[in-house]
């Protein structure tokens, strides 16, 4: 399954993210995951995000996220959040993730996220640009 993946970006599990149950809260995932995916277009698709934003190019704003949780991570788990493009439309991306605990094969946590294209001068959508389309296949 991580064969299908080609970026990853590695995490600990922090003693604040961790529950009465000792496991992480559910509610941290959406943080790694939203890490991961800032490190996915800056380090793997070689995106300047900050720049990108601030001249109304292109941000992203989740729209809808769909977790699947397989299995807990707890305290001091070192973390590859994996994640890949999906579905590309005129606005949106859909990014699909999976946790697993490092040196392991079996996800902690599947993800599917659709992203809306953000343009905050025009508090508005806005069609994705070509130049991140092209970067699909990462």
């Amino acid at each position: 399954m991580k064969s299908d993946y080609q970026f990853s970006h590695r995490l600990k599990v922090r003693y604040s993210e961790i529950d009465g149950q000792k496991i992480v809260f559910n509610a941290h995932y959406l943080t790694y995951l939203d890490i991961a995916v800032s490190e996915y277009f800056e380090e793997g698709v070689g995106l300047d995000l900050h720049s990108l934003a601030e001249s109304g190019e292109f941000d992203f704003v989740l729209a809808k996220s769909t977790l699947e949780y397989k299995s807990p991570a707890r305290l001091g788990d070192w973390l590859d959040i994996w994640c890949k493009t999906g579905r590309i439309g005129n606005s949106s991306i859909t990014m699909n993730f999976m946790i697993t605990r490092e040196g392991e094969e079996d996800p902690l946590l599947l993800a599917e996220i659709i992203y809306v294209s953000y343009n905050v001068y025009k508090n508005s959508s806005q069609p994705i640009p070509e130049h991140i389309r092209e970067n699909r296949e990462f």
